[in-house]
């Protein structure tokens, strides 16, 4: 454990990679090293059905040749292995076509200070540990009144750390921990069976929630979910649980991501400074937060990271840019690159939440006659080209202000330009997920039934 904790060797390889490829001829070169460790246990009745530990080494170099450049990855880290990985970037880079906008960030936005952000929890349990948090968390869901089923559970943890150094002189390291536990639940019997899950994922193991409470909240959510009925299809306010709330924020980050609007594929292209929120409503990306599931001190190209508001009293703000999509649109890069191995840098959000509103969901509810309160969501129908939004959709149907019977089904339909001017958060904000909302209320979309 303590080789892993250890980021000197994969800073040392990083290094040594940057320095092979200026040797080679790049003008300019980066190297990302990354070293993980995982371990998994699956229970299903009681018994145990999958162990796993994975272990895995990886290293990424970037090579810049002029505007032209390329992107390489490897788990060959002896000296000619790094060599010889170098030499072929090189060849790649010079037959790629030229990009004017690639580079390494500017010296002056690289980070220089690295806050701690309390990322890692070194005690890895053993898998005795996590297979009783398992157990436990199935033993709970079974023993929830009309489960009939386990559709398993599950127990993790890992340590990751990753390295980044550029030919600019900066190098820069992160490590950090992640626990998880989940329990699935089936209620009903035959065609008439509903199934739902809970799960809980922290970066340290004293912030996990109870395995036992886990279980129990999947067999209560199994259970709620018998007998859905299907309703007639009107336009209806329409209230989003926080469990999936916070997609709603995903597809804001990704309408505003500069690759997105560079490439004109965005419905929000030309609207950024434009109000689309309500007065009070603000999206803010904060890699800076403790224990955040995606904080950051500094993002793949180097570049320092700070607190920003994408959304601001209800106008739009910024994009999210790297390097490349800034020049591209004329911009700064706000430190949003991101990048795996064998990837070139590219825009993505950190730690994304909307914040919270006054009213609690229980008044959210109250004030509506009939609507639909959404607990869970199907497939993908966003169009972020258009804003066009069509989503498969369960939960309960709302009924004088009250949770009434449950629903299945069922499609939401509208226009991501409307859900976001008509969006009225709870005060329910939680930070559980990389992405977080409290409950939502929006107004005027179609559920189409029979």
């Amino acid at each position: 454990m303590s080789s892993l904790l250890d980021q000197s060797a994969l800073t040392d390889l990083a290094e040594r990679l940057v320095a092979a490829a200026r040797r080679a001829g790049a003008d300019q070169a980066d190297a990302v090293a990354v070293r993980s460790v995982s371990l998994s246990i699956d229970v299903r009745d009681g018994a145990v059905e999958e162990s796993q530990r994975s272990e895995g080494d990886d290293i990424g170099l970037r090579v810049l040749v002029g505007h032209k450049q390329a992107s390489i990855s490897t788990n060959d880290m002896t000296a000619d292995g790094l060599d010889a990985l170098a030499e072929r970037a090189i060849a790649m880079a010079k037959a790629a076509p030229e990009d004017k906008f690639a580079g390494l960030a500017d010296p002056a936005l690289l980070a220089k200070k690295f806050p701690g952000l309390d990322l890692l929890d070194p005690d890895m349990p053993g898998i005795d540990l996590l297979e009783r948090r398992a157990r436990e968390a199935e033993a709970a869901g079974l023993a929830v009144s009309g489960v009939s089923k386990s559709g398993g559970a599950s127990a993790s943890a890992g340590i990751g750390g990753m390295v980044l150094v550029t030919s600019d002189g900066f190098v820069g390291s992160t490590i950090g921990s992640r626990h998880s536990i989940s329990m699935s639940a089936i209620a009903g019997e035959g065609t008439g069976m509903e199934q739902d899950y809970d799960f809980t994922s922290t970066l340290h193991a004293a912030d996990l929630e109870d395995a036992g409470k886990i279980g129990r909240s999947a067999g209560e959510r199994a259970i709620k979910r018998l007998n859905p009925r299907k309703v007639a299809t009107r336009r209806v306010p329409v209230v989003f649980d926080p469990r999936i709330s916070g997609s709603l924020v995903g597809h804001l980050a990704s309408a505003a991501n500069g690759a997105s609007v560079a490439r004109k594929t965005s419905f929000l292209r030309e609207k950024r400074g434009e109000k689309i929120f309500a007065a009070g409503i603000d999206i803010v990306d904060d890699p800076l937060r403790r224990r955040g599931q995606r904080s950051r001190a500094f993002d793949a190209e180097g570049v320092a990271t700070q607190m920003q508001k994408i959304v601001e009293n209800g106008v739009l703000k910024t994009w999210l840019l790297d390097c490349a999509t800034a020049r591209e649109l004329d911009l700064k890069t706000t430190g949003h690159a991101q990048r795996g191995a064998s990837s070139v840098p590219s825009p993505g959000p950190s730690n994304l939440h909307l914040s919270p509103g006054s009213k609690s969901p229980a008044e959210l509810i109250d004030e509506i006659e009939d609507g639909f309160y959404v607990t869970d969501l199907i497939g993908m129908g966003v169009n972020l080209v258009t804003g066009d939004y069509s989503r498969g959709a369960s939960g309960f149907w709302i009924e004088h202000g009250e949770l009434t019977f449950p629903v299945s089904e069922v499609t939401i339909a509208g226009h991501l330009d409307e859900i976001f001017a008509s969006l009225v958060p709870g005060n329910d904000l939680t930070f559980r997920y990389g992405t977080n909302a409290p409950t939502l209320r929006l107004e005027g979309l179609t559920v189409a039934g029979h």
